[in-house]
């Protein structure tokens, strides 16, 4: 299996794309095309004598910056994200890994490969670490203003990824709100509650922010901008506790011995709360496997989305999120419920947002 990364498209430049790709191809034992510009990429290679056969590289001249809006990234043909993404339309790769500016790869994506039939707005599935497995978080960060349409398709996409990619026989699905109880949250919140008691998942009701850790639901269901919101917050807050305990137990030379016997705790805890062990995020309801990582992802990251990248597509992800998504479309639809009524520009399946 080959899997696609576009090497030029993060904070931190192609290096960490590069020894990532080897890291990859070594530890999993995978092919990948790495895209960019080729005599940077065979500088890297051969300075680190990385003459790995399973590596290859594409060479593609123009870059998509961090700071280029959607549409405009998409007149960049010869970029290494249009290239990368085109590569897998065409069938030379199953899917592709990009630290690009996230609103462009999105756009990419969608114009190459168009959404799931069925499918208006895509959506990201950010998983978070809780005291047992971890919990899918969707959407968070590709739509920031939903209707309950789109957070019901959120549900059913991210059931699917929590059961073919995460593991999770019967995938537990929250509505996160402001409260458990059914008549708590916004008018989309409240709207998007009753829906999902008539959808056919496992849906146990509202989640409130505290319950997101708690281990009892393997999906949360959000709008990007709470979601967002939601995965910052997680990520800061993880890093300060990470820290404030590393701090506490070299305070004083009394507390020495209980420091020392910590620190494997404190390292397990970084360890589960790091976002380089799950390396990146995949946006669904795209027709293709894109897996999103941050724009500063180190080397370990990008060989950990590269290998989320391979196990979504060898599990045939996309093809279970279409039939998922037509059965419990038709269940809604045998229920009464005229699902996908709005026409409005906003709803466009292949519209290019800004953000």
């Amino acid at each position: 299996m080959r899997i696609v990364l576009d090497a030029m498209g993060g904070d931190l430049g192609p290096r960490p794309c590069v020894e990532g790709a080897v890291a990859a191809a070594q530890k999993f034992n995978m092919e990948v095309i790495v895209v960019g510009k080729e005599r940077h990429i065979k500088r890297l290679l051969s300075a680190k004598k990385m003459n790995d056969r399973r590596i290859h590289v594409m060479n593609a001249e123009d870059v998509v910056t961090m700071q280029d809006k959607p549409r405009e990234s998409l007149r960049k043909k010869n970029s290494s994200l249009a290239i990368a993404v085109n590569l897998v339309k065409k069938g030379e790769g199953a899917a592709v890994v990009s630290p690009a500016n996230t609103g462009a790869f999105m756009a990419h994506a969608i114009m190459a490969w168009r959404n799931l039939p069925g499918i208006k707005k895509p959506a990201i599935a950010t998983t978070l670490p809780t005291r047992h497995e971890r919990v899918a978080i969707v959407d968070s960060g590709a739509v920031v203003d939903c209707k309950p349409h789109n957070l019901i398709d959120f549900a059913i996409m991210g059931s699917t990824y929590a059961r073919e990619v995460m593991g999770r026989p019967n995938p537990r699905v929250g509505l996160l709100s402001n409260g458990e109880e059914e008549t708590k949250g916004n008018e989309v919140v409240l709207e998007t509650h009753q829906l999902l008691r008539k959808a056919g998942l496992n849906f146990l009701g509202n989640a409130e922010g505290r319950d997101i850790f708690t281990g009892d639901y393997d999906v949360i269901v959000c709008d990007g901008f709470v979601g967002n919101v939601v995965l910052k917050t997680s990520e800061g807050l993880a890093v300060a506790i990470v820290d404030i305990l590393k701090k506490e137990a070299k305070k004083a030379i009394t507390t020495m011995a209980g420091g020392i016997l910590a620190y494997p705790a404190i390292a397990a805890l970084k360890k589960k709360t790091d976002y380089d062990e799950s390396g990146g995020a995949p946006l669904l309801g795209v027709n293709g496997i894109a897996i999103i990582t941050h724009g500063s992802s180190n080397e370990k990251a990008i060989m950990n989305a590269l290998r989320m990248a391979a196990d979504s597509a060898s599990c045939g992800l996309v093809k279970h999120l279409g039939a998922d998504l037509v059965k419990h479309h038709e269940i809604l639809a045998r229920a009464g419920v005229k699902h996908f009524e709005s026409h409005d520009d906003d709803d466009n399946p292949h519209a290019v947002g800004e953000g």
